[in-house]
């Protein structure tokens, strides 16, 4: 069955028109075309976002519509991301050491750990998740101290010959390599030895009962006072004993 089609004629307009214009003829328009509202602000051609003050990206033109397409960026800045990411860092590593608790006629004020202290802590998080272990041990809590490098610890035990790449070599082989499709968990969590050393930490801290911080060298002595862990066993085969625990305790 053929479909037949009509053809479709130009419509002139009244004659008024055609004296206007005698050689033209309009067509009716036979669909609207959608376009963009464009009361957004735009862009000039050739100008950069950096000199816009509203902070707008325009689009180039559109030959369906043949307006510009105006996109408002977010208006928070991208520098306040860092921070924002660090403090959040800052908080989970706080949470995750253990919180002093002041003993019976002590000041309500307890001590706080101090910010290399807590970064020591997360780097040792890091070093067990490096090394694929299960747990953040006394090892581990050793190698955070020498990543962070700059507590009086950290350049006491660099002076006596204990360096990071030592320390982690030993760790290995004490302990050995974890299986290579293991994944540690984010923040794993403290071992028993290392739980303690840290408790050990706060509690000659609270004994002293001088104010302050604690710090790294509180961490460290804490790890020589637990005796058969990894970490304190490491620091004997590198040469650590309680003569130079003696020694660094002064520095408190």
């Amino acid at each position: 069955m053929k479909v037949s089609t009509l053809p479709i004629y130009p419509t002139l307009l009244p004659k008024t028109s055609l004296s206007a214009s005698p050689l033209s003829l309009h067509l009716l328009p036979m669909a609207s075309i959608p376009t963009l509202s464009s009361s957004l602000p735009t862009l000039p051609p050739h100008s950069s976002s950096h000199s816009n003050p509203n902070n707008h990206c325009t689009l180039p033109l559109t030959s369906l519509f043949g307006t510009r397409i105006t996109l408002q960026r977010s208006s928070s800045s991208s520098r306040s991301l860092p921070n924002t990411n660090c403090r959040a860092t800052s908080a989970t590593v706080s949470f995750s050491l253990p919180i002093p608790k002041p003993h019976s006629g002590t000041p309500e004020e307890t001590p706080k750990w101090s910010a290399r202290a807590i970064k020591s802590f997360a780097m040792a998080e890091l070093e067990a998740r490096k090394l694929k272990y299960p747990n953040t041990g006394t090892e581990a809590l050793l190698m955070g101290i020498l990543v962070e490098g700059t507590s009086k610890a950290a350049k006491f035990l660099r002076a006596n010959g204990i360096t990071l790449f030592k320390v982690r070599e030993e760790t290995v082989e004490l302990l050995g390599k974890s299986d290579m499709y293991f994944f540690s968990p984010e923040h794993p969590p403290l071992t028993e030895p290392a739980q303690k050393a840290l408790d050990w930490a706060i509690e000659e801290k609270l004994k002293s009962g001088e104010g302050g911080e604690i710090n790294v060298t509180h961490i460290l002595l804490g790890i020589w006072s637990q005796k058969e862990s990894a970490g304190q066993n490491i620091l004997a085969a590198l040469g650590f004993n309680d003569e130079k625990a003696k020694e660094l305790a002064k520095t408190l």
